[in-house]
């Protein structure tokens, strides 16, 4: 069964750090581009479902959203075939629901992170 399941989301005070993972089995996700995405909270009208950052199916073409640029670090583990989100200095607005995906559309169920003093 082609999978992908996220885990690490958590509640963090404002200025904290998390560390999201994406586990992909069924499947080997080093074949493709990866990306995290976020979909906004619903008091936050209009966000929809936002680009964090993306890494290629080698660990190059790391991309990232000005919003997350310098405290976000997304990196990937061939081998254990695991995706990571490393999110620094987190504010209240990372606030969400935070997907992975392949290239191909493949998501998992997302994982809840809520940045709250």
């Amino acid at each position: 069964q082609v999978q992908l399941v996220e885990t690490g989301g958590a509640l963090v005070q404002p200025g904290g750090f998390l560390r999201l993972s994406c586990v992909a089995s069924g499947f080997g996700s080093s074949d493709y581009d990866m990306r995290w995405v976020r979909q906004a909270p619903d008091w936050a009208p209009g966000k929809g479902l936002e680009y964090i950052a993306s890494i290629g199916s080698g660990g190059d073409r790391i991309n990232y959203s000005d919003f997350v640029k310098g405290r976000f670090t997304i990196s990937r583990d061939n081998i254990k075939n695991i995706l990571y989100l490393q999110m620094n200095n987190v504010k209240s607005e990372d606030t969400g629901v935070y997907f992975c995906f392949t290239n191909t559309g493949i998501r998992g169920q997302g994982t809840q992170v809520t940045v709250s003093s």
